[in-house]
């Protein structure tokens, strides 16, 4: 119950309140695993794991001290879930730009477009007209609706704290070392490859939500089951094309095409039939990532107190039965 309140007030803190704008954890975080990488960086996959386990280890001990801490004090572990969930999720922000970058491309002001485009995501804005912003806005809102809202709701749900802690601590190693540079190539493998298996489950969630709430912003919920169907696995990433193939679909747009990053540029398939996106589809997008989240929030709060503690019951049943089969081997043997 604790957890469960404590994801339901984060939730309702993040809706309220959005990012912290000073002191920022996940900021504090990024600059500590900075550091970090600057003492044990290699070329190498090894150094990469080193490196990704000790920055995920250290907020996931911190959540289980907190959990220990908290053990018999509920209201001190709800208010502690809550924290963290308000400090890992990011769905106001996602929202918030997705609205803000529709209303610059309305008023026709490219530079003020272009300028809010790396809130979203890292590709070079400086060459992308109406079109290319929208599509790079519908695609981010659609990940990172599962980064930022889905997979920390569930993560929190199935782990509490350490949970929460461990996978945002996770997706911003991703962000910072996964991507194909010259100096992350190997490095940051272990790191993104951490960040596909925590993924894996919330983003294919995502996309499922996603059908399930096309109608809120006056999508076709058939039309995205069958671009779902269909494009999910067309995309290079194992987790990005579930969401962004579903968005498509309740849009009724095309997505993927050639993207330019700082240096590089990446060629993806096509998802969905319609036109490209437009100004006007960047604020049902938000719409949509609202929905989800809100449905996201639903199975999250319910998870502790259902599925969840019938498993806990489960765990502690195997626990108590491997203690006595020990004890009595222990019996047994001081007999003879």
């Amino acid at each position: 119950m604790a957890n469960a309140a404590g994801l339901v007030a984060g939730y309702a803190l993040d809706s309220l309140l959005g990012d912290p704008r000073r002191w920022h954890p996940v900021a504090g975080f990024g600059r500590a695993a900075g550091a970090l990488e600057q003492r044990v960086y290699r070329p190498d996959r090894t150094a990469g794991a080193v490196f990704t386990a000790l920055a995920v280890g250290a907020p996931v001990l911190l959540g289980v001290a907190g959990t220990l801490a908290t053990r018999r004090r509920p209201l001190a572990r709800a208010a502690l879930v809550a924290a963290g969930t308000w400090t890992v999720l990011g769905g106001r922000t996602l929202r918030h730009e997705s609205r803000a970058m529709a209303r610059a491309l309305q008023r026709g002001d490219l530079p003020a477009a272009r300028g809010r485009l790396n809130h979203l995501c890292g590709r070079d804005p400086s060459t992308l007209g109406e079109s290319e912003l929208a599509r790079a806005t519908v695609e981010s809102v659609a990940e990172n609706t599962s980064d930022a809202v889905v997979a920390p709701l569930l993560w929190g749900a199935v782990a509490g704290l350490p949970g929460l802690l461990g996978y945002r601590a996770a997706n911003t190693l991703d962000a910072m070392v996964g991507h194909r540079s010259p100096r992350h190539a190997r490095f940051g493998t272990p790191a993104a490859r951490l960040d596909d298996l925590l993924n894996l489950a919330p983003a294919r969630l995502t996309g499922l939500l996603t059908i399930a709430v096309a109608p809120a912003a006056h999508g076709d919920r058939r039309a995205a089951l069958r671009i779902w169907r269909r494009d999910r696995n067309d995309h290079p990433s194992p987790n990005a094309g579930q969401c962004e193939a579903a968005m498509a679909g309740a849009l009724g747009v095309r997505l993927g095409g050639r993207n330019i990053y700082f240096g590089r540029a990446e060629t993806r398939p096509f998802l969905g039939d319609g036109p490209r996106p437009e100004a006007r589809h960047l604020k049902r997008a938000a719409r949509i990532s609202g929905a989800v989240g809100l449905a996201a929030l639903g199975l999250a709060a319910t998870y502790p107190v259902t599925v969840g503690r019938l498993v806990g019951a489960a765990g502690r049943s195997v626990l108590r039965g491997l203690a006595r089969s020990a004890a009595g081997e222990v019996s047994e043997g001081s007999g003879r």
